[in-house]
């Protein structure tokens, strides 16, 4: 791919919609395929990521018809027979550079009575599995790894027992991974979560019938083995919160810009990024809210805004933590000083992303500060990007493989007094395939 160049722009005026939901796209492959009956998944997400989750199950005897041929609605059908009608896969089951595949498939895979090796990416094979390896061990799990981190070998079985687990960190992708291993274990499996993480897993799995039990809200979740099989359900996939991030941001920084953004999800475990636009003085309105298969969603206008800094700490970091490369971005366009922290989970992600997102503001010419759990922004007050001292007639930002350190470079090229070089931008297909066409494209609000 021919690195991307993005230059400065205003008058920035379009409705955008973004690809589906990256987590609720995974999960209705997973408890699709496990169910009985047809599941239908329109508006999928055809990032790799969620094709590598596609794969695996059709790898292990699932039958899934793929509708992509209409761009703006991705379909799938999956012909589920239960459980236990999955059959072990006669190869290793690649997971490319996706984490929450690995880790939720970790889960479920365990409580199967075969063996699954499953593998990823040179970037997956370096990023800790040991948190959810060790609690799937205390349930009876036998998994065997290199040392703490993929491939996993999961000697499967269908003697796993409940337990009740007090998470150390908010991660949805421990929380999913322990909910579908107590989906086939004996007893009840309780997870308590030090802060909320996104709810995607409990609204999808009652949605389908399991036995689950918790509350909006709350820090724990418990689920026990049904008696009866999953049911296949109609799932509409809302737009990703996390990749219409970076038009919001767009729109916010963009002189004389407004952008309209449709049927984005909004539930209320990934909205942080709604309340630092809050926080940060940003125009914006959310319409039309509707709900649709247990997860809420809305239209969001965002017009060019006076941005102000301001603290982002504490257990709103859960609720935005894959936004926060952008909203450093944002942070960057402010009048006065933004401070980030308590977000060490950035080191663990595609990058370390503290060090990269601090090094991607340091090529635009911005005055930050690294610290252990985040970063402290000097904004520009809406000044363009100037550059490092290093750049001349161009910005070069090195992505390293992170997809949304490259869209957050691209977005702050819209501000940028140099054109902005992204250098390994084919990353963003794992999450948002055609972005670079769509934020290039022109196209005026009707």
């Amino acid at each position: 791919m021919i690195n991307p160049i993005i230059s400065k722009r205003k008058n920035f005026k379009k409705p955008i919609k973004v690809p589906g939901d990256k987590s609720i796209s995974h999960r209705s492959i997973i408890l699709g395929s496990i169910a009985k009956g047809r599941t239908e998944v329109s508006n999928f997400l055809t990032g790799e990521d969620c094709i590598c989750t596609q794969k695996a199950f059709q790898a292990l005897g699932v039958e899934i018809e793929t509708y992509f041929g209409n761009p703006d609605n991705p379909t799938l059908r999956i012909n589920g027979n239960g459980i236990y009608s999955l059959k072990e896969a006669k190869e290793d089951i690649y997971l490319g550079n996706s984490g929450t595949g690995m880790r939720l498939l970790s889960g479920l895979f365990a409580g199967l009575p075969f063996n699954t090796k499953l593998t990823g990416d040179e970037s997956l094979s370096s990023r800790p599995m040991k948190r959810v390896i060790d609690p799937l061990t205390q349930m009876g799990a036998n998994i065997a790894s290199n040392e703490g981190k993929a491939p996993l070998n999961i000697n499967g079985t269908n003697n796993l027992r409940g337990i009740t687990y007090h998470s150390p960190i908010a991660s949805a992708q421990v929380k999913s991974c322990l909910l579908l291993a107590g989906l086939n274990a004996e007893g009840v499996t309780t997870i308590i979560e030090p802060e909320k993480s996104r709810d995607h897993s409990e609204r999808m799995l009652e949605y389908f019938g399991s036995n689950i039990s918790y509350h909006s809200g709350s820090l724990e979740v418990s689920i026990k083995k049904s008696e009866k099989d999953l049911s296949g359900q109609i799932i509409r996939v809302p737009g990703d919160i996390s990749s219409a991030a970076f038009f919001m941001v767009a729109g916010a920084i963009c002189e004389d810009s407004e952008i309209f953004l449709e049927n984005v999800g909004i539930n209320p475990t990934r909205t942080g990024i709604l309340d630092v636009l809050t926080m940060m003085n940003i125009d914006f309105n959310v319409e039309n809210i509707r709900d649709e298969a247990r997860e809420p969603r809305a239209d969001i206008l965002i017009k060019s805004s006076e941005i102000k800094g301001c603290e982002i700490s504490g257990n709103l970091i859960p609720r935005l933590i894959d936004e926060i490369p952008v909203i450093a971005i944002l942070a960057a366009q402010a009048n006065g000083t933004t401070v980030i922290k308590n977000a060490e989970e950035l080191k663990v992600k595609e990058s370390n992303r503290i060090t990269s997102t601090v090094n991607m503001l340091k090529e635009l010419g911005v005055n930050v500060e690294e610290t252990d759990d985040g970063m402290i922004i000097e904004g520009l007050a809406a000044k363009e990007f100037p550059g490092s001292s290093s750049s001349t007639d161009k910005i070069v930002i090195d992505s390293h493989g992170d997809h949304r350190i490259a869209m957050s470079s691209a977005i702050a090229a819209l501000q940028s007094s140099k054109p902005v070089e992204i250098l390994k931008s084919e990353y963003v297909n794992t999450s948002f395939p055609g972005f670079f066409e769509l934020l290039n494209k022109e196209e005026a609000r009707a």
